[in-house]
């Protein structure tokens, strides 16, 4: 195995030998070789790119390398220029340009497979090189945490991911994987400032300013660094990030302060052991907003007592070990200890540290079949005014087989898991993946997949008890597990035109729930309560169906001597049902129909149609960009937001009235450019939002207006 930049050493006896060097997406060269005794050679290969496809390798669909067109699911892969080139302040806003992907308020969802929870219970795992990063007790990522300045790419697995990577999988998975030094050391410092534009709004012919700051608009910036280089046996990597934002939204603050740092030791002595440790700190302090004080001339105040001042402590610590022996067997011991200190004014603090352990064993039998198997173990221990005191264990073991003959790649697996909290104790819940992918002609694959996946409510679900003003929080802690399925069907093609090339693909797919949660407001507690017991409950609201169709596009490389073009888009049509529910609920909540803010039975908070495109284009030193993001518009929400009650509450909120004015859908179109001073020095002009567009993601929640960006990166 070559180091990443491709140098490699062999030790072999005197005599004949045949080498051959191979590398995913490149033709094998064979290179036959007689040495004489003692001899020394120097042996350069230059490997040849014959593929029509992207060279894209990706690891998350099978814990090993694998070009993305062989894989038997749908994946995605972002490249760190959307981090970098679009100014993209925490994760979440690369994210957003993902076909198939969207985030609201902090909840990640993929196809449709969850609506809005706040933030409690993802269906989605989020990891960093490969290791979940998803809070103890409210189960959510955290996004400004994610070291983005290391990134080396983001790889997205949608549909059911439980078998390899667990409950919170059962919606697919977000793994961003970090990069280790090349052979020479590099250095890169980028330094922005940012200022919101006004902001004003039109409804029923009316015009509506919307800034609470008056003429001083509020200014947001900061800067990253990153740093790599080799020291002997010793890779290291550091990197961090200060960050401020006065907020376009009144109560919406942040500061925040991260450092990270990897380091990996390549025992000398024992070939293919290497050892590590990776950390991550990040200090964070500011407000938080969650309602609008109307629809008119208040979307960017907050409602009375909504607000609360924050200040948290995040950190991991990932000590690792690998050894991989010469006849194919590698171990892998990996571990995280996440710490999370969150204090706030509200009597909502929490305490929360997270222990992962897993044992990985993979065995490559020949070039065509490999098996990976494992154990895991999780525990969580959570002290907190919002959910008291719980501890929670998680126990699973899992396989899977990879086998390849000729142009057919088949995949399957099963993993066992077992999860428990407090004095609630699951029993050992089994699921299974299978998957086909073909390559019938020249560029183009055919794959098809099912997988089970299963989820455990989390702390925060099952025992959270909070208000946010007048609205209530109530626990549930009858919740059940839920289970599903995900099947697909897809096709992928390359192409190429010189040496610019591209991939199309379509997809067709059905995700299946059984004992679907969702973050439901209707009436949950006594009269007694404040705002007569209404607000917000984690229930299983019954069995669900999300079917749907995705078209994406992704190509890249030189279109002239001096030119290239980088291409990511794609389209979401999702029919996203509720086909069954418990009608005894109906006692529970009254007048308010658990379906939402309609007859229908159209999952809430989600979109049927979606589509994304972002179009890259250098020349020379100049570069040119511009991203377009289109939601249809939100069939269904809760029906409270629509109802007379919330007016009593809160005078003028409004969100049915705003509704009824924005039902076309929104479009939000980015620019960005940059010109290259010298070879270190690139200077940036972005405008995110550029025709001020108003729009809401979830109900009372204003997106941002027009912000101006100038960037400065020093790389060297």
């Amino acid at each position: 195995m070559s180091e990443a930049n491709g140098s490699y050493q062999l030790s072999l006896p005197a005599g004949k030998h045949e080498l051959q060097f191979r590398l995913l997406s490149f033709s094998t060269v064979t290179r036959n070789i007689e040495l004489a005794e003692g001899q020394k050679l120097e042996l350069n290969i230059k490997l040849d790119d014959e593929s029509k496809l992207l060279n894209t390798v990706v690891i998350s669909a099978s814990k090993f390398e694998q070009r993305i067109e062989e894989v038997t699911v749908s994946m995605q892969v972002l490249k760190p220029y959307l981090v970098q080139n679009t100014n993209a302040t925490s994760s979440d806003q690369a994210l957003d340009q993902v076909p198939g992907v969207s985030i609201i308020d902090g909840q990640a969802n993929i196809r449709g497979g969850s609506g809005w929870s706040y933030g409690a219970g993802s269906r989605v795992q989020v990891m960093v090189d490969d290791l979940p990063l998803l809070a103890a007790d409210a189960g959510d990522a955290k996004w400004s945490f994610i070291p983005t300045e290391n990134m080396e790419q983001v790889e997205i697995v949608k549909g059911a991911s439980s078998v390899l990577y667990g409950s919170s999988a059962l919606n697919g998975t977000i793994n961003f994987r970090t990069g280790y030094p090349r052979e020479k050391p590099v250095t890169r410092v980028t330094m922005f400032q940012g200022m919101y534009d006004h902001g004003s709004q039109n409804l029923n012919d009316t015009s509506y300013n919307l800034d609470y700051w008056q003429n001083n608009a509020p200014l947001y910036g900061g800067f990253n660094f990153f740093h790599s280089q080799k020291a002997g046996a010793l890779d290291i990597v550091t990197g961090g990030n200060v960050f401020y934002d006065q907020g376009y939204r009144e109560g919406d603050s942040e500061q925040r302060e991260r450092f990270n740092a990897n380091l990996r030791y390549r025992v000398p002595k024992v070939d293919g052991l290497s050892i590590g440790v990776n950390g991550n700190i990040m200090h964070s302090e500011g407000t938080n907003y969650f309602l609008w004080l109307n629809c008119k001339d208040g979307a960017y105040k907050s409602a009375p007592n909504t607000t609360s001042d924050y200040t948290t402590l995040r950190a991991t610590v990932d000590p690792y070990l690998t050894y991989m022996t010469k006849s194919g067997n590698s171990h892998r011991l990996k571990s995280r200890t996440f710490i999370m200190d969150n204090k706030n004014n509200t009597n909502q603090s929490s305490n929360a540290i997270s222990n992962y352990y897993e044992y990985q064993y993979q065995h490559h039998f020949n070039a065509n079949l490999t098996a990976t198997g494992g154990a895991v173990y999780n525990i969580n221990n959570v002290k907190s005014d919002l959910y008291k005191d719980h501890r929670g264990t998680n126990s699973a073991i899992y396989l899977q087989g990879d086998f390849k003959l000729g142009k057919l790649n088949l995949s399957g697996g099963a993993r066992a898991e077992r999860y428990t909290i407090d004095n609630r104790k699951e029993k050992w819940t089994p699921v299974v993946r299978i998957g086909a992918n073909i390559q019938i002609a020249e560029g183009t694959f055919i794959r098809s997949s099912f997988g089970q996946g299963y989820r455990f409510p989390t702390i925060a679900e099952l025992f959270v008890k909070t208000n946010v003003g007048s609205l209530n929080v109530y626990p549930d802690s009858l919740l059940k597990s839920e289970t599903g399925w995900s099947g697909e069907f897809g096709i992928m093609q390359g192409f190429k035109f010189g040496n610019w090339k591209g991939i199309i693909d379509l997809a067709v797919f059905q995700n299946d729930y059984k004992n679907m949660m969702e973050f439901t407001f209707a009436q949950w507690g006594p009269q007694t309560d404040p705002f007569v017991g209404l607000g917000f409950s984690s229930i299983n609201i019954g069995n669900t169906s999300i079917r749907g169709a995705e078209f994406t596009i992704a190509g890249t490389g030189d279109i002239g001597s001096k030119s290239s073009l980088k291409v990511l888009g794609g389209y979401t049509f999702l029919d996203p049902r509720l086909i069954s529910y418990d009608t005894t609920w109906n006692y529970k909540i009254g007048a308010n129909n658990i379906l939402g803010s309609d007859s229908s039975n159209f999952l809430k908070y989600r979109f049927r149609h979606t589509a994304k495109l972002d179009v890259e284009y250098t020349h020379g030193k100049w570069m040119a960009g511009a991203s377009a993001r289109y939601t249809s518009f939100m069939i269904n929400i809760d029906k409270i937001f629509s109802s007379s009650i919330f007016e009593i509450a809160f005078p003028g909120f409004g969100v049915d009235y705003y509704r009824q004015h924005h039902h076309r859908g929104d479009m939000v179109f980015d620019f960005r450019t940059s010109y290259e001073l010298t070879p270190e020095v690139k200077a940036y002009f972005i405008v995110k939002n550029i025709f001020n567009n108003i729009y809401m993601q979830r109900p009372a929640d204003m997106q941002a207006p027009r912000q101006f960006v100038l960037q400065f990166s020093v790389e060297f």
